[in-house]
């Protein structure tokens, strides 16, 4: 079978949608919109790698919105979306690739059943692009008046993913560098390419404005209406000499806690709740005590692998409640940094973060200062 490899394009400034973040690291229902297009790729049997391009400035966005897929390092783009694409394709022709789909990272969307029509119809051509008829009528004005209304039969509106035979497309990029052209079917059709047009999908929307994203939001919603809440909960007794974490931070304490890992309770609990509410077990049946490979590791590992696992199911996190029982440290002075923390490991806004804290007055073991116990709650969307 001919090799597939899908090159996701991020490297835009996102100018049009207006704010300081670029659109495609914009959270779409706790993920990333980014995270959801390149997981749409991760996830299909018949795509062999990812790469995605982006800006170098974005490192860190890029890093969180795809913590825990597996992809090939990412490619610095360049000044133009065309040059990304060279520079991406470039990339990955040491992988010998047959076949590439050329994806928007601000297009959410791209289902299973689209991509596979796309890599169906390279099977006859050396382009295949999804587009979608027409439906309003089309005039062509000058200033504000109308000159002409065009015929909208043979019109189509184009999507991506755009796929290509590799060497062809790599070919007329290399030949057309510095041309600005509008999409890569358009580099194809320059370099005397002739595409097919395989079915899109409406559903398959592009994230420009303010007003695409609250569509999109609207389309998940309608979507996910399968919600789910997950409980986790956790205890590590006090430990001298070892460092304590709680919820991601770093606690100026005299005493860790015991544990294989960083021992966050925190994490732990929430590890669980979100294990919990998909049906995948728990914590220890993933990172059983004492194995090697979470020896001294980060407790955020663990809440990534079971958010890996949310996402490989086409679900997302709505919001978390962790709450910390324990006579001290004190954690007022920690919980905005905690709140923080735990949206950036959960990709997630911080308005969907509640970090508590609470005593039992004394009793249990909590009360005589022996450890530190957490309760977790998470609910979460899926597909219906």
């Amino acid at each position: 079978m001919a090799s597939v490899y899908a090159l996701v394009l991020a490297a835009g400034q996102g100018t049009r949608f207006g704010g300081s973040l670029p659109k495609q690291y914009l959270s779409l229902g706790g993920q990333s919109l980014l995270g959801r297009a390149v997981s749409a790729f991760v996830r299909h049997p018949d795509v062999a790698g990812v790469l995605v391009t982006i800006r170098a400035e974005d490192r860190a966005l890029y890093e969180q919105a795809t913590a825990g897929l597996s992809l090939l390092p990412p490619v610095f783009g360049g000044p133009e979306r065309q040059d990304s694409v060279r520079l991406g394709l470039e990339a990955l022709a040491p992988y010998r690739p047959d076949r590439v789909l050329i994806h928007d990272g601000v297009r959410p969307f791209p289902a299973a059943d689209l991509i596979d029509r796309v890599i169906a119809g390279l099977e006859l051509a050396e382009a295949a692009i999804p587009a979608l008829p027409l439906d309003d009528t089309i005039k062509e004005v000058e200033g504000e008046r109308v000159r002409a209304t065009i015929e909208r039969a043979r019109l189509r509106r184009a999507q991506t993913p755009q796929g290509f035979r590799f060497e062809a497309i790599l070919a007329a990029h290399r030949s057309l560098r510095g041309r600005a052209l509008s999409d890569d079917s358009a580099v194809a059709e320059a370099a005397g390419l002739s595409p097919l047009t395989v079915r899109g999908s409406e559903e398959n929307i592009k994230v420009t404005t303010v007003e695409d994203l609250a569509a999109a939001e609207r389309r998940l919603a309608a979507a996910k209406g399968d919600v789910r809440v997950g409980q986790g909960f956790d205890v590590h007794p006090f430990a001298p000499g070892r460092r304590l974490f709680l919820c991601g931070v770093e606690i100026e304490a005299t005493a860790g806690l015991s544990g294989h890992s960083d021992a966050d309770v925190g994490l732990h609990a929430l590890c669980d709740a979100l294990l919990g509410a998909i049906g995948a077990g728990d914590i220890g049946m993933h990172f059983p005590p004492g194995e090697e490979r979470s020896k001294g590791a980060s407790s955020a590992e663990f809440v990534r692998f079971a958010l890996a696992l949310l996402h490989a199911k086409g679900g997302s996190v709505a919001a978390v409640d962790v709450t910390l029982i324990c006579e001290k440290p004190k954690i007022a002075p920690y919980r905005r940094a905690m709140i923080e923390r735990l949206a950036l490991i959960l990709g997630i806004s911080p308005e969907r973060v509640s970090v508590k804290a609470t005593t039992t007055d004394g009793l249990g073991f909590a009360g005589r200062g022996e450890g530190i116990a957490a309760l977790a709650l998470a609910t979460l969307r899926l597909p219906s």
